[in-house]
């Protein structure tokens, strides 16, 4: 059987498929496991019974049920969930948006696939082909971007500045002189890309960092795309307090259902101009007819009382910023005297923790980690789109750790990774 060339890239190893597999495979019999690894949310009851709530409202009245799953929406998603969306932001936010800067998809993952290959790729312009690029300003940057480009080599990105903190800490910055020199430098940028919080390292850019951005991107002529899976206004899960809801003209707004509780009915959101709407709304009829409806149905009167933002101020920052505060704790103390860092938890789920004296690379210590039954994600998938001959000194020693697992599970992991860690030190 021979693939076209799309098909062959998309079927060759790629970290997303790594990561999702693990949170689907079970480990061999009799080994215990510890799921560190994928992005799936935890499961909070007070959300939860929201959501209950409102499926049972659903399920009494007359017709809700059948009217729901029996019918397509539009593509470009549930009408009245967008009127309510919009309704909502622009009177809370301020943010000049009409019903048609918005677009719903099944997640902002498909999303990014549709946003990604709009602006990157071999385009024609005035009978003139170029090959266009994403520009991910800042990495380490998520993984589940890496393979999206359906063309090879479309993303490009830039390192990461580093500061180094006494209390075995560390932090991200944008290098904005160097973004700056490669947007001028480099024409055929079609968009950039970060996410806030940034998966994998937790950190937030700021609301001054990402208005710079959005100059860039309007100086340069380009997009900028935010993925907020994690972020303002909803789920919040963002613990720094000079982070705010943003969207511009220049912004192309992601947002999610997945993270406030309902990751299965795979609800992405996008605000953007209308052309850019208009765009998604095509592609996702000719891939998938019409996104899901049931994410929206029930998010719909909680967006529309300003309950699922207030869910996430009530129930789904604190209890992630507890989760954070304790895995911090007990790494402090089961690497005690050992080299080692962790990025500055400003939000997401994770830790990004930089072993500093691994001799070993973080795929070959992933493995060994998986032997003991610890799932993890090593590093280097995480630093893509790197030019030629350029390495980042964390790209071979960090490990991305979900904490929203139960609290045994995620004690019992540190200790594990600590272990390994001391087992194949330089």
């Amino acid at each position: 059987m021979i693939f076209s060339d799309f098909g062959t890239k998309l079927n060759t190893h790629s970290g997303i498929l790594q990561l999702m597999d693990d949170l689907g495979k079970p480990l061999p019999k009799g080994v215990p496991s510890y799921q560190l690894g994928g992005g799936n949310p935890a499961r909070i009851p007070q959300v939860e019974k929201v959501y209950r709530e409102e499926m049972e409202k659903l399920l009494s009245s007359k017709d809700g049920f059948e009217n729901a799953v029996a019918r397509y929406d539009a593509p470009v998603g549930r009408i009245s969930f967008i009127e309510v969306l919009t309704e909502y932001l622009s009177k809370t936010y301020g943010w000049k948006i009409t019903e048609k800067n918005i677009a719903v998809s099944n997640g902002s993952q498909s999303a990014f696939f549709y946003l990604f290959n709009l602006f990157s790729g071999t385009t024609t312009q005035n009978g003139v082909k170029t090959k266009k690029t994403i520009l991910f300003p800042l990495v380490p940057e998520y993984v589940g971007y890496a393979d999206q480009g359906v063309e090879a080599d479309t993303f490009v990105s830039v390192p990461a500045r580093c500061e180094y903190y006494d209390d075995n800490t560390f932090k991200y910055f944008i290098d904005f002189p160097a973004v700056e020199a490669y947007l001028a430098e480099h024409p055929e940028v079609g968009a950039m890309c970060v996410s806030r919080p940034t998966n994998p390292s937790g950190n937030v850019l700021t609301d001054v960092e990402i208005k710079k951005l959005s100059a860039l991107a309007e100086k340069y002529r380009i997009p900028l795309m935010v993925d907020n899976a994690y972020g303002l206004p909803f789920p919040n899960i963002v613990f720094t307090d000079d982070a705010k809801p943003y969207w511009d003209k220049n912004v192309i707004l992601s947002m999610s259902l997945s993270k406030i509780g309902l990751p299965a009915l795979r609800t992405g959101i996008i605000i953007a101009d209308e052309k850019i709407i208009t765009a998604m709304s095509n592609i996702n009829a000719i891939a998938a007819l019409a996104s899901g409806s049931l994410g929206q149905i029930l998010a719909e009167p909680l967006v529309k009382t300003g309950r699922l933002v207030s869910m996430g101020e009530e129930f789904v920052r604190p209890f992630y910023e507890h989760k954070s505060r304790q895995m911090q704790d007990w790494i402090h103390e089961e690497f005690a005297g050992l080299p080692y860092g962790i990025h500055k938890s400003e939000g997401a789920i994770f830790l990004w923790l930089l072993l500093n004296d691994l001799k070993i690379p973080t795929l070959e210590l992933y493995s060994k980690l998986k032997e003991r039954g610890v799932i993890t994600v090593p590093g280097e998938y995480f630093f893509f789109g790197l030019p030629k001959h350029t390495t980042h000194p964390h790209y071979n020693k960090c490990l991305r750790l979900n904490y929203s697992r139960n609290e045994d599970e995620v004690h019992q992991a540190v200790k594990i990774i600590a272990d390994v860690y001391r087992q194949n030190m330089r």
